[in-house]
């Protein structure tokens, strides 16, 4: 899938690709049985890893993998992970395949761990370094800010644990039809919340609002929400729930000051939204939401 920048200016790349989001899922969700031998069985013990956005995403496919009695699964940040620590299998997330932590991470497991590579990029240096790979090549971005291709291989593997990405691929079609409500472009502060897999997608929704806006965000599992992180709450504060909130939460949300916004019965769409909100909040603010300030598409470091 090729999407061409637009002429209406900063954004537009990011908007073609975060709106091409519930095609790209249920493209990932029929591949999934075809790539399904690649991917962990059930039973294995598996680390999956990423940088950034893909650590993020690689958390929250733990968590549902373990939730849903496919064994005992650790996420870690590629520069993170324990040495000597042993595993069936390791899941290694990169959309460009170039990034010096996963490349070096690579480099100390191989041959005692089988490595299996999400990319967008079937012939770059991580895939060459794996045992095998999932090419998600249709969901690639020309946007330096993730949307598509981390949802899309979040899809395909919860896919593979039996989630229903059709209902989710209809519920941010509904997302997308919707207009970002004023309340949310006029907070002041949002923090995102989560529980069991949606930690994750709070980890992630609050990266993209920093990536693209410039704006001060905050994530926490949502019963960690109450111990010190509700002093910032106010006048001006939105708490996005991802997923269904713990009971008694909402309350003391108002109580402290601020709004309760309750998320979507599909978490993924959520995140579709939050994708939405960064890009209507970097356009309003005069930057280009393609292209953060001091980011680049992959970071590559330089050697000694």
């Amino acid at each position: 899938m090729s999407v061409e920048r637009g002429a209406d200016g900063p954004g537009s790349w990011m908007e073609a690709e975060l709106a091409s989001q519930p095609e790209c899922w249920l493209r990932a969700a029929r591949l999934a049985s075809e790539v399904a031998g690649a991917l962990p069985r059930r039973g294995e013990r598996v680390a999956v890893v990423g940088c950034g956005t893909s650590w993020f995403i690689a958390q929250s496919y733990a968590a549902a993998r373990e939730a849903a009695g496919h064994g005992e699964t650790d996420a870690f940040a590629a520069s993170e992970m324990p040495a000597g620590r042993r595993y069936d299998r390791a899941v290694v997330l990169s959309r460009s395949g170039t990034t010096t932590e996963i490349l070096d991470l690579q480099s100390r497991i191989g041959g005692l761990t089988p490595v299996v590579a999400i990319t967008a990029d079937g012939s770059s240096p991580v895939a060459r370094g794996a045992d095998a790979v999932i090419t998600l090549d249709f969901a690639d971005e020309k946007s330096v800010v993730q949307t598509r291709f981390a949802t899309t291989e979040l899809a395909l593997l919860l896919a593979q644990l039996g989630h229903d990405i059709t209902g989710a691929a209809a519920a941010a079609q509904r997302v997308l039809a919707r207009p970002v409500p004023e309340v949310l472009t006029s907070a002041r502060q949002l923090t995102f919340l989560g529980t069991g897999w949606t930690c994750g997608l709070a980890s992630e929704a609050a990266l993209k609002l920093r990536e693209s806006a410039g704006m001060w965000t905050e994530s926490y599992p949502a019963m960690e929400y109450r111990h010190g992180p509700i002093a910032v709450t106010g006048p001006g504060s939105v708490v996005w729930m991802l997923g269904a909130a713990p009971a008694g939460l909402s309350d003391e949300i108002a109580r402290a000051g601020g709004l309760a916004w309750p998320g979507d019965d599909e978490p993924l769409a959520d995140l579709v939204g939050v994708h939405q909100l960064a890009l209507a909040l970097g356009r309003s603010r005069g930057l280009d939401p393609d292209r953060p300030r001091n980011l680049t598409r992959s970071v590559i470091l330089a050697r000694p």
